[in-house]
């Protein structure tokens, strides 16, 4: 087992995903394709920090791979790499604070 993420050689089945459902892997291959776009409003350097933020808040290892790479090939330098983490922290913090004011709704309401 990899220590970087779960394990590199699990990416050796995007192929076989991508031959068992081609119309979805196709689909989202190009949904994922709006992170790269260079045309768009967001600089390509913001998108993929964007990206990293919510990678680190899905938890998708694979993602936090994939746009680290891509923010540091657009720009962004290590402080902005880690600041991004602990704003993913923050925001999912936030959930579990918000979704409290719902456990104690729910409570009274029992």
């Amino acid at each position: 087992m990899s220590s970087h993420y779960h394990d590199p050689e699990d990416t050796k089945r995007f192929k076989d995903m991508r031959q068992l459902a081609p119309v979805e892997f196709e689909a989202w291959v190009n949904l994922d394709r709006i992170v790269g776009r260079e045309d768009g409003k967001i600089p390509r350097k913001y998108r993929e920090l964007i990206a990293l933020a919510v990678a680190h808040t899905t938890q998708c290892v694979y993602c936090i791979d994939a746009h680290v790479k891509g923010a540091k090939k657009a720009g962004a330098s290590r402080e902005e790499i880690v600041e991004t983490a602990f704003l993913a922290a923050a925001l999912r913090a936030g959930g579990a604070w918000s979704h409290g004011t719902l456990a104690l709704k729910l409570y009274d309401e029992a």
